[in-house]
């Protein structure tokens, strides 16, 4: 038997093969999805102004107990009251612009003489924690019925949309004024205060009640498309469970959807729980709360329009940075979508 002799061509073209790519400079490193939607991200300038925006109000929410401390004030005591020379006879602030001064930072409210500044820092807390339980309970419910639905079919299909669509048929804002009202009086007797407690957790159970419905019905669709694909079948012939379906082919294909929603929700709801407490259903006195905020500053921006501007540039501000960041998520993840 013979072998053909080598050529110089062959022996030319070996050390090319065996030549170390990282010496050469023309490698391709390969990333993971994560680190290329990470790298996609950090070229957004947009998406990483918007995500520094959003820390600091979260670390202002969770640090509001710290910053009250060294500001020496806090959002419940009645300084215009306890303190003659604040407010005039009528109850607006006596010093320009609300009564800003080195003491009193953004000013104080008119009527009760409470510090601004710190109203303005707790309400943030407050509107924060209800909006992020929300977000989550909302996703997580989403995601199973969503996910149960698409991928059982049949009559439990059927029942979770007939489900979904009466939901998304209610006006959530108007069952939201009536409901509140209605579980309050169920629950506390008529001599006495709603607790805090109650109007809390009020809000979330029922704004969590109403905001399911969206993300389950877009995962549904998503894993409608998804459970014909190849690698489900797949994975069905060798006898995998539907758990294991689930949760090793069809979740880890729908992060993606998840998040973005998640991100792009969050925003509302801290407008829907301000909406709340501007229509006089929100968190009861004395919890700091923004929507309580406008429904004052709207009383008196014609004699103090100062108490009125802060709540409204802080909410503005937070929605477009959180709406923005939501947009940057969605093209780091699926660059397509970008515009």
């Amino acid at each position: 038997m013979t072998f053909p002799p080598s050529t110089a061509t062959d022996a030319a073209a070996e050390p090319a093969d065996t030549a170390d790519p990282a010496a050469s400079g023309s490698a391709v490193v390969g990333r993971s999805p994560g680190r290329l939607m990470w790298r996609r991200f950090r070229r957004d300038r947009t998406g990483v102004a918007s995500a520094i925006v959003v820390l600091a109000f979260f670390l202002i929410a969770l640090l509001a107990p710290v910053i009250a401390s060294l500001y020496g004030k806090d959002p419940y005591t009645t300084y215009g009251q306890n303190q003659p020379g604040l407010l005039n006879q009528f109850g607006y602030p006596i010093a320009p612009n609300g009564g800003m001064s080195g003491d009193f930072w953004f000013g104080l409210e008119p009527g009760l003489g409470r510090d601004v500044f710190t109203q303005l820092v707790y309400g943030i807390r407050t509107s924060l924690s209800i909006a992020v339980i929300v977000t989550v309970l909302t996703t997580v419910i989403g995601v199973v019925m969503g996910v149960t639905s698409g991928y059982l079919g049949g009559r439990t299909d059927y029942v979770i949309g007939r489900v979904i669509d009466t939901l998304l048929a209610f006006p959530s804002q108007l069952f939201l004024i009536v409901f509140l009202p209605v579980v309050e009086a169920a629950l506390v007797l008529p001599e006495e205060e709603t607790p805090v407690w109650l109007r809390y957790v009020s809000i979330c159970v029922v704004l969590t009640v109403l905001g399911w419905a969206t993300i389950a019905r877009l995962l549904r669709a998503q894993v409608l498309s998804l459970r014909a694909r190849e690698f489900v079948e797949a994975a069905r012939v060798t006898g995998a469970s539907p758990a294991r379906v689930i949760f090793k082919e069809l979740l880890p294909n729908l992060w993606t959807p998840i998040i973005i929603q998640a991100t792009l929700a969050l925003p509302l709801y801290v407008g829907a729980e301000a909406g709340l407490g501007f229509l006089g259903v929100g968190m009861t006195e004395p919890t700091p709360d923004w929507g309580r905020m406008f429904q004052v500053g709207v009383n008196v921006y014609h004699s103090d329009v100062t108490y009125l501007l802060f709540p409204g540039v802080s909410m503005l501000i937070f929605v477009v940075a959180f709406n923005l960041l939501g947009d940057s998520i969605r093209d780091a993840f699926d660059p397509r979508t970008k515009r």
